[in-house]
């Protein structure tokens, strides 16, 4: 896959590496029991990690249903279902770190990745919320852990209003939690600006979709 990408300068550790959660994550109450943590540059030195992702790893390109025709999704989609292999070791190492922490208040651990290739400012994602599976009326947890250009993720209340923001990239990890499945939407805009290309990778529960 040729991408044009250019490494962070602010991203420069020589292997890559997680750094500490405890004490470091960040909570945000929103409305309606739900909540938002964030912890900026989680893992460290991740343009090695982006790198591999950026290859072969069996990136593919859906379609979807808009009215009266067919159309691409706006971004290229890798699963990662329950006892896969994950593409890079130091994924498998994030999947365990984020279990550690949030299992006492998660109560399960997190069992599949689900990964977006935002390949530049034109893919994007519609406001939604992760409901199509239990989150559509029980309260969980969906982790998301982003490498490579920095891209705003926009989150507000369901039925509209005043949205935040929250600029991702670069080993940035945001977790949604409580209600916010199913009482918040978020989304990631089309821009015009030039940006390189940013992966997400999205750690769930089981049955959350």
């Amino acid at each position: 896959m040729a991408l044009a990408h250019q490494p962070s300068m602010w991203d420069l550790a020589e292997e890559p590496a997680l750094t500490p959660l405890a004490g470091r994550v960040r909570r945000r109450a929103l409305s309606g029991g739900a909540w938002i943590d964030s912890l900026p540059g989680w893992m460290a030195g991740s343009e090695a990690v982006l790198e591999v992702l950026l290859g072969d790893i069996g990136w593919r390109a859906d379609r979807r249903q808009m009215y009266d025709r067919e159309v691409a999704v706006p971004r290229l989609l890798r699963w990662y279902g329950r006892g896969e292999a994950l593409p890079h070791a130091l994924l498998a190492e994030a999947r365990a770190a984020l279990d550690r922490h949030y299992r006492p208040e998660l109560g399960e651990p997190f069992v599949s990745a689900g990964l977006c290739l935002y390949r530049d400012g034109r893919d994007s994602v519609a406001w939604h919320g992760d409901r199509l599976g239990r989150a559509r009326t029980a309260d969980t947890m969906v982790a998301i852990l982003s490498l490579g250009a920095p891209r705003p993720l926009l989150l507000r209340p369901v039925g509209g209003g005043p949205s935040l923001r929250f600029p991702v990239g670069h080993g940035d990890l945001v977790v949604m939690g409580g209600s916010c499945q199913r009482t918040w939407e978020h989304c990631i805009p089309k821009t015009s600006r030039t940006v390189g290309p940013r992966v997400s990778i999205q750690f769930r529960p089981r049955g959350v979709l």
